[in-house]
């Protein structure tokens, strides 16, 4: 039921990006003004996802995810119905709101539910979700936009929360809020190094792979000439190694911990970008390279176990704050992008995006040097346990 969730809002995320022709001629805006409902969804998201964490932190957590889902849902809704653009621009921003009080919440409630030997495959599970939301819900939203419109699209997003809040609402047992953590811990958390470093990491490696893969489709027909049918098959090919990648990260966790498949993972999707001037020019090596790109989804449950494992006590604020990183390396993934074939081509992503990765394995090498142990946030005197400010390897 939280991957179905987590399906529900990544696809409330992803699917105006295959709108965009609709939303711009319904409304009489530029596709230019249309995309920026992608921004506003996602700088809603990155500023929501830590302050509704803090905000929220003392409700149930079932409560919590039911509440999130029927936001997003309401923000759907509003989107769908809205007669003019200012209106979509704010069901956008509700929307993103609903979308960042779940998936930290989801995250942090599958790793309640699970046993510690089960915890990274709970946060892919999760993830699969998302991940599926891009490989299935945005292809069939644009699919359904010829049809139905835009406004049917969201109507049946807006469809998909509700289903998901009830779904979790039935299903999902109780899961109590963790224990109260005072403001003085919260910045603890956030300002401590070793957190923003694993921070800095899912800002980075995002950001070195979606500047190429926002504007994959004019990058191979410069490169390989891959229009058409083909170009779609070779989205979902990176779409599968997403989901490859996603799965055996949370597999990768439990077997060997948090830093052993950070290690194995991003020196490889750096020497792919690396060599994606070379792998582009075919479809046969295209494929390989986007497979490989996908497959670096492999990181996601090895650092947010990394995160909880710095911040036992502050885990569900690290998760959203790693949220919000993330939906901050999407848009920065945009403009960086769009700054540079504006000025230097199509052609000049892939050094880009290989120079990205390089400062995620810089940052990936001073998590290494950094000392290892946690973040010492206080267990909170009427909820924690014996021993409170003492550290944890």
């Amino acid at each position: 039921m939280l991957a179905g969730g987590a399906f529900a809002v990544g696809t409330s995320a992803y699917v105006v990006a295959g709108l965009l022709p609709e939303i711009s001629a319904e409304l009489g805006v530029t596709v230019s003004a249309a995309g920026q409902l992608t921004s506003a969804f996602a700088l809603a998201y990155a500023v929501g996802a830590p302050v509704l964490a803090t905000l929220l932190g003392r409700w149930e957590r079932r409560n919590l995810l039911v509440a999130a889902l029927l936001v997003a849902a309401a923000g759907n809704l509003l989107s769908a119905l809205a007669p003019a653009y200012p209106l979509l621009f704010a069901g956008r921003i509700l929307t993103a709101l609903g979308a960042a009080a779940f998936t930290p919440a989801a995250t942090h409630a599958a790793t309640l539910l699970s046993p510690p030997e089960r915890r990274g495959r709970a946060v892919a599970a999760v993830f699969t979700g998302i991940t599926l939301s891009l490989v299935v819900g945005v292809p069939a939203g644009t699919f359904l936009g010829a049809t139905l419109g835009y406004r049917g699209v969201f109507g049946v997003v807006a469809a998909l929360c509700l289903v998901g809040a009830v779904g979790v609402r039935t299903l999902l047992p109780t899961v109590e809020a963790p224990a109260p953590v005072g403001l003085r811990e919260r910045l603890a958390v956030a300002a401590d190094r070793r957190v923003l470093t694993i921070l800095g990491i899912t800002v980075f490696g995002l950001m070195s792979v979606l500047t190429v893969y926002t504007y994959i489709a004019p990058l191979l027909a410069e490169s390989a000439g891959v229009t058409g049918p083909l170009l779609g098959i070779l989205l979902v090919v990176y779409g599968i190694g997403a989901l490859v990648g996603n799965d055996l990260g949370g597999r990768l966790t439990d077997r060997f911990g948090s830093r052993r498949p950070l290690l194995m993972t991003i020196p490889v999707v750096a020497l792919a970008l690396a060599t994606l001037p070379l792998t582009l020019t075919t479809p046969v090596g295209a494929a390989a390279a986007l497979f490989v790109l996908g497959g670096g989804f492999v990181v996601n449950s090895p650092v947010q176990t990394r995160l909880i494992e710095l911040a036992p006590n502050g885990s569900a604020l690290v998760l959203s704050l790693n949220a919000s990183a993330i939906y901050l390396g999407i848009g920065l993934a945009g403009l960086v992008g769009g700054g540079v074939v504006a000025t230097l081509g199509v052609l000049a992503l892939p050094p880009v995006g290989a120079a990205l990765s390089v400062v995620s394995l810089g940052l990936l090498w001073l998590a290494r040097r950094q000392e290892p142990g946690v973040a010492a946030v206080p267990d909170a005197p009427d909820g924690g346990t014996p021993g409170s400010g003492s550290v944890a390897a």
